[in-house]
């Protein structure tokens, strides 16, 4: 556990006497604060005096946890929060304040709105040359979608990134996760550790801005780029689709008692090792043009034996293979287990919840915090005596 930018096992982390100011809500840029904090920052959450961050009514399944939802807790754990209305001029005054010794400043209003409220990043750099601006966007700062809401779904409809995903003779299909938000949160950390580097040699701090659309462009990086360099469009296999510019076998295919995944491998020799044997004589050169064939072949005879039978064939092979697991068979594995992935949070009203832990390790040690969410406006107290204490 990391407490004040230590960790449990000794010695100050990374970000240790880093202070930052979260004025972001919901999970793009909470995200990005949720990792600097991951890694010794001393976060606090700027939050409207009432209703504070709109994800503490944001309920997955039901779930709700002292006063807020539990994907509350779980995007914003080890951090304090600071309840302050921006357009009172007197909590505006204490937030100033408080930026005036901060060093890095994160946000996700839509283009404009921190201008509006003096806190755009002409303003605080004049308060504050040394801090880092950090701002999360849907679309960009301008442009005809700059002001449409940014919200995971639509930037992937948008995106290109339904449209590329699925059987070809089936309907786009997005991802089942919220992974535009969590990418962009993720380079918007990259964007802000490389200018807090900057500021050890400089002394000067900087602007990072990144936008939902860009994060999800940039996670197509592989596939788009294929196609900008004369690729035709992306054809989708009709047949265990997955990477439309991948030929057989690479997809996913239903077993006896499951499913399994095939990823890059010579048909042939697959075709040798399941006794397949339509497969053995494909040239090599149709395996791509051919693939849906290829698929179908595959297809009816991987139906045949359970998921167990198809690894033990081809994972002593070497041939690149796996089950398809969910969640309750993963969590029980005991590579999931060796990996301490999962962490437990002790809550305000002492009850418990467990989430996943963060991925990074320093120094060889594994990072994790029991601090969950905080109650809205729970350290006001505390940072207005700090800030009276601060020369």
């Amino acid at each position: 556990m990391a407490v004040n930018g230590v960790s449990a096992t000794g010695g100050a982390l990374p970000l240790d006497g880093v202070t930052v100011l979260d004025f972001s809500q919901f999970l793009a840029g909470p995200s990005c604060a949720l990792r600097l904090a991951d890694l010794g920052a001393a976060v606090t959450k700027i939050e409207r005096p009432n209703g504070g961050d709109a994800c503490r009514d944001l309920d997955l399944a039901d779930q709700r946890r002292d006063g807020s939802s539990a994907l509350f807790h779980f995007i914003n754990r080890n951090k304090r929060s600071y309840a302050a209305d921006l357009k009172d001029a007197g909590d505006l005054s204490r937030v100033r304040a408080m930026i005036e010794r901060a060093d890095v400043l994160i946000h996700n209003f839509r283009p404009g709105i921190m201008d509006r409220l003096g806190l755009g990043f002409e303003a605080v750099s004049a308060l504050n040359p040394r801090l880092v601006y950090a701002g999360v966007s849907g679309y960009g700062p301008d442009g005809p979608w700059r002001d449409k809401p940014g919200q995971d779904l639509l930037v992937q409809a948008l995106s290109g990134m339904a449209w590329a995903s699925g059987d070809g003779d089936g309907p786009p299909v997005p991802v089942g996760l919220s992974v535009t938000d969590l990418m962009a949160g993720a380079q918007l950390a990259q964007g802000v550790l490389a200018l807090l580097v900057r500021r050890g040699v400089t002394g000067r701090g900087g602007r990072v801005d990144v936008s939902l659309l860009e994060a999800a462009i940039d996670l197509q990086f592989e596939n788009f780029s294929t196609w900008l360099n004369g690729a035709p469009s992306p054809d989708r296999s009709r047949v265990a689709g997955a990477n439309a510019y991948l030929g057989a076998p690479y997809g996913l295919y239903r077993t006896a008692d499951g499913h399994i995944a095939l990823a890059m491998m010579p048909v042939d020799r697959l075709g040798a090792l399941i006794g397949c044997l339509p497969l053995e004589n494909w040239p090599v050169e149709r395996w791509f043009a051919d693939r849906d064939a290829i698929k179908a072949e595959l297809r009816d005879h991987l139906l045949g034996q359970a998921t167990v039978h198809w690894l033990g064939l081809l994972e002593p092979a070497g041939l690149w293979c796996a089950p398809v697991l969910d969640w309750a068979t993963l969590a029980t594995h005991p590579a999931f287990r060796t990996l301490g992935a999962v962490q437990s949070m002790t809550l305000g009203d002492g009850t418990n919840l467990r989430t996943t832990r963060c991925p990074i390790r320093i120094d060889g040690r594994i990072l994790t915090n029991d601090r969950a969410g905080p109650r809205l406006g729970a350290d006001n107290a505390a940072l207005d005596a700090e800030r009276e204490r601060t020369p």
